[in-house]
């Protein structure tokens, strides 16, 4: 292997090496599915430093080129295997279903409707004006949970958190998230080639004790979901906000970074704990559920030091976020029919998981009452309970893909979708908790 590389290697950057390593494998020098050495033995047999090696090792994950292999370490990646084997677990759209609650969407028929483009007021014709709308960029401000040093706007909330992620991880970093968690996030990271410790929740989030004990493990950032946690519901109270900001605190190189997806659909109040380590915390609002997942906007907070590398990096690519779209966000923002909309929206996702939750406990399964679209049902066998649901003509996600490490099955069940037949639809979820597989006999 160090051979195939040495000969094709011309320059001793990681981008030379990572191209050299790339020529290898295209010409068939090094098979795919073969393991890599350990960095540092990479470096001492080509000369090179361990710094360079973990570039350009970065260089080849987001290139799809090699992957982190459990157990095996990193390996050449299998042309043709396909994305991360979670986010398809996770959102994998299943066809055949008269109700398909896997997806974790919202519902189409409650998004506010979009204003006439026409109505919206003149794009700019510099590129040079500002990234951010200033009447956007004020009245985001106005309404953020804390004072915000800096305020972007991104291209949609995973857009934010693979740039800050990107810009705050390095190869090798651990960083923290909840468990479960929101399937892409664990994507992205092993992406990065960042391994994850995974903290307990309950109904109001992360476990402060939990987190205090993983944090002595040195991260380099938690991840972190303040309202209706996907996929649990959980939102933090001001008093569990204070708590993990009081653990926090005392690891003042650890960053924060809030993914509050639910944004205006949430009914609890606005947590960041920004409001208590502003220098630590990167605070991410998405708009998708609340006002249409094709808008593909989402704002950012952070300190000074994390966004403006990032802002600057990001002007040699894409610049800016589209303004029109900013300005229709805006407007959506500020639209009295639209807030009515959203508001709209909220009551009614609510009213459809509090009927879904009480033919649950009646049926004796007992969830936390939560907010959001999705609940997470414990089941006896996710693989049985799939099936089950699946003789109904009903789809869910398998919680497999939303947990770190070995944990008690589950399914993630979109109820947001569930528009009518509750107490049925819920009998049917209650008969796939209990079903056990067959038991095969020899």
């Amino acid at each position: 292997m160090f051979e195939a590389i040495d000969q094709r290697l011309s320059d001793p950057s990681a981008r030379g090496l990572a191209e050299a390593l790339s020529r290898a494998v295209g010409d068939g020098a090094i098979e795919p599915g073969a393991k890599l050495p350990p960095v540092r033995r990479v470096a001492a047999e080509l000369r090179l430093s361990p710094s360079t090696v973990n570039a350009a090792w970065q260089l080849l994950r987001r290139a799809g080129t090699i992957r982190t292999d459990g157990r095996r370490g990193t390996v050449v990646a299998t042309p043709g295997a396909g994305g991360p084997g979670r986010y398809r677990a996770a959102l994998r759209r299943t066809s055949g279903f008269g109700l398909d609650l896997s997806t974790g969407v919202p519902d189409p028929l409650l998004l506010p409707p979009i204003p006439a483009l026409h109505g919206l007021s003149p794009t700019p014709t510099s590129y040079l004006d500002e990234p951010v709308v200033p009447s956007l960029h004020a009245l985001l401000l106005e309404r953020w949970p804390y004072p915000a040093e800096r305020l972007a706007v991104f291209d949609g909330a995973m857009d934010a958190i693979d740039q800050v992620a990107s810009a705050l991880l390095r190869l090798g970093d651990l960083a923290i998230v909840e468990n479960p968690c929101f399937p892409p996030l664990l994507d992205l990271l092993e992406v990065l080639g960042v391994p994850v410790a995974g903290v307990g929740t309950d109904a109001h989030g992360m476990i402060p004790s939990q987190l205090e004990a993983a944090l002595a493990r040195r991260p380099a950032v938690v991840f972190l979901q303040p309202r209706a946690l996907n996929p649990t519901g959980a939102s933090w109270s001001p008093s569990r906000a204070a708590s993990l900001a009081a653990v926090l605190s005392t690891f003042p190189e650890v960053y924060v970074v809030e993914d509050d997806s639910a944004g205006d659909l949430a009914a609890g109040p606005s947590c960041s704990l920004g409001a208590h380590l502003p220098r630590q915390t990167i605070h991410v609002r998405s708009f998708s559920k609340s006002h249409g997942p094709d808008l593909r906007l989402a704002a950012v907070s952070g300190p000074a030091t994390v966004l403006d590398p990032i802002l600057e990096r990001r002007l040699l690519g894409q610049g800016w976020t589209s303004r029109l779209l900013q300005r229709l966000l805006l407007s959506l923002l500020t639209d009295p029919a639209s807030i009515a909309a959203v508001s709209s929206a909220r009551d009614e996702y609510a009213r459809r998981r509090r009927l879904i939750r009480d033919g649950l406990r009646s049926a004796g399964i007992d969830l936390p009452d939560g907010e959001g679209i999705n609940i997470w049902l414990p089941v006896a066998d996710e693989q049985a309970a799939l099936l089950s649901l699946a003789s109904a003509g009903i789809g869910a996600a398998a919680g497999t893909a939303f947990t770190v490490g070995p944990g008690s099955p589950h399914l993630r069940v979109t109820v947001g979708l569930v528009t009518a037949d509750h107490a049925e639809v819920a009998a049917h979820l209650a008969r796939a908790a209990q079903t056990m597989a067959p038991t095969i006999l020899r």
